[in-house]
């Protein structure tokens, strides 16, 4: 490798590192939504829209994307699709603890 190689490799990973590092992990509650399409979806009150964030609940781990603003319940910090609630395991409890990265 030669030095603008090696300076282009450090740049890139200087630029990538304040961005993985800027993700901020919450645990809270999570409820669930029905009749919205069938994909694996969730509503978050500050991720951004098309983000993809991972849902975490009883060692089960899920990938959704945020389509929509909520949950507008206090002390919910997400909603998922009901798609997304099976995969969790939790639509039998309907609010749960999770983890969301």
């Amino acid at each position: 490798m030669n030095r603008t190689s090696i300076a282009v490799v450090a740049l890139a990973a200087a630029i990538s590192l304040p961005s993985a590092s800027s993700v901020r992990a919450e645990s809270g509650l999570a409820s669930y939504y029905g009749g919205r399409g069938g994909g694996m979806t969730c509503a978050h009150r500050t991720r951004p829209m098309g983000s993809v964030v991972t849902i975490t609940h009883a060692g089960r781990s899920i990938r959704c994307r945020v389509n929509d603003r909520g949950p507008f319940v206090r002390g919910r910090i997400i909603d998922v699709s009901l798609s997304a609630a099976r995969a969790l395991g939790m639509t039998r409890a309907g609010v749960v603890a999770v983890s969301v990265y």
